[in-house]
């Protein structure tokens, strides 16, 4: 049986971000990961490299190329022609896209000595100080390995609807959604989240008919609601369709479509889809782990419980990304795994929650940090708010990207800035320069005192800081 210092069960970015940091840091670490690709080959990365983040944005990039040029090319003075959609193309690229990171990944693992072990680990129990595991893999005898320290970093999994199956046919999951082979005539979506949101850009631009409908009465309840209200009404336009507040009642399959009945309020309602994606969130993904053999217990919500450090009740077990507390992205992923890796080494990282940054990829793409309007005033936090919009800014002008606004919060008392909320061009991007600023505690005066290159996206958060204080410039 072979023994290590440090095993990581996961090799998504929080998996395979701990098992590297612990390597370069002298550990003799092992990353035991089941994921596989379409031939049964072992194939790092997790959910976001495989069939989550990555494989989403290369679709989310082609169909608004292909947007661009069938909708905005004259603008600019551009004769295209016709122009012909290739989904096998666009899709053979998103592989190859996955392929090259994945295989990256693989690279990165053994440059830096970590042992990869594919299979599906779980927890056999503990003797002493050694916590010991057995790995799974189809088809091939079980191995049994040793670790003084255990990282449990296996992401998360679609959740699923009680009488609505997936048959990764005409129901998927957002993995199906990825995947199709031919663009849906009629798609709905269930859920109008970050998930639900990107697919259905994806396949709007490229030519379904898309209707989310939403359970919750409010669109984006964690996101700024002004902001949040913009986005919908600029989501609208571009054609997405949304229903909130409604209840799923039945999926009927005939041999022409499907027929969703649903409820909202006392009125019920149905609705014919081609095509149905059920993108209602994700749970952790603990099933099949045997956290019970070492004395582990989720909570009500399925989550491994951990402290600030991620240190599980259990000695020697440490908890990362989607399966603890906190929201289920993968730079919260990355930086927790990372962190763990240190404290095993010695060092006394910190990851704030509070300051990580939030982000969908929308046209145009909607990012926040920190604290909402709605939050500040639950809390009767006195704050002053500057925003700038995105029409004023001379770069979004010429890319043919007004849309959207930059909005900043900050104390009333103090000018730090609380919080930051960007619809538009890039938000992605810009929104890395506010979480800096809440991180080195900035004021509003303080961005609004760094020069910005002229002219450039970011200069529309520089005069948002400008109007906390009543003197933007350019408006």
């Amino acid at each position: 049986m072979q023994s290590f210092d440090l095993v990581v069960i996961g090799a998504g970015p929080g998996g395979y971000m701990a098992a590297l940091r612990a390597a370069q840091l002298g550990l003799r670490v092992a990353c035991v990961d089941e994921g596989v690709d379409a031939q049964q080959r072992p194939s790092p990365g997790g959910t976001c490299l495989n069939v989550g983040c990555i494989p989403s944005k290369a679709l989310l990039e082609s169909s608004a190329l292909y947007a661009r040029i069938t909708g905005e090319a004259a603008g600019h003075g551009i004769d295209v022609g016709s122009v012909q959609l290739d989904l096998a193309r666009m899709q053979a690229r998103k592989e190859k896209i996955v392929r090259q990171l994945t295989a990256g990944v693989g690279y990165l693992l053994k440059k830096n000595g970590v042992s990869f072990i594919p299979g599906r680990a779980s927890f056999k129990g503990k003797e002493g100080e050694q916590i010991h595991l057995t790995v799974h893999r189809e088809g091939q005898e079980t191995t049994d390995i040793a670790a003084a320290q255990v990282i449990i970093a296996t992401g998360s999994v679609p959740r699923t609807l009680e009488g609505v199956p997936f048959d990764q046919e005409r129901i998927l999951d957002s993995t199906g959604g990825l995947a199709l082979t031919a663009v849906p005539r009629r798609l709905v979506i269930v859920g109008a989240g970050v998930i639900g949101l990107e697919l259905g850009s994806v396949w709007r631009r490229l030519g379904s008919s898309v209707t989310l409908l939403e359970t919750q009465e409010t669109f984006l309840p964690g996101a700024d609601q002004e902001v949040a209200q913009q986005a919908l009404k600029i989501l609208t336009q571009s054609g997405l369709r949304f229903e909130f507040g409604i209840h799923l009642e039945a999926v009927e399959k005939t041999t022409e479509s499907l027929v969703l009945t649903y409820t909202r309020g006392e009125e019920s309602l149905q609705l014919d889809a081609d095509v149905l994606i059920l993108a209602v969130g994700r749970c952790p993904n603990t099933a099949g782990l045997d956290l019970g053999r070492v004395g582990l217990v989720p909570d009500a919500q399925g989550r491994i419980p951990v402290d600030a450090h991620c240190r599980t009740p259990v000695a020697g077990v440490w908890a990362i990304g989607d399966v603890v507390r906190g929201p289920m992205l993968a730079h919260k992923a990355e930086e927790e795994g990372v962190a763990v890796a240190e404290r095993l080494a010695g060092q006394l990282p910190e990851v704030n929650l509070a300051h990580i940054p939030a982000v969908i990829y929308t046209e145009p793409e909607l990012a926040w940090v920190g604290w909402t309007e709605e939050a500040a005033q639950a809390a009767g936090r006195a704050v002053r708010i500057g925003r700038f919009p995105f029409q004023a800014n001379g770069r979004a002008k010429v890319r043919g990207a007004p849309q959207g606004l930059v909005k900043v919060i900050a104390c009333a008392a103090t000018d730090r800035i609380l919080g930051v909320h960007i619809l538009g061009p890039e938000a992605s991007e810009l929104i890395a320069e506010a979480v800096v600023a809440l991180e080195f505690q900035a004021s509003s005066e303080d961005l609004a005192r760094i020069v910005h290159a002229h002219p450039s996206l970011s200069e529309a958060l520089r005069e948002a800081c400008l109007g906390v204080d009543g003197r933007t410039l350019n408006l």
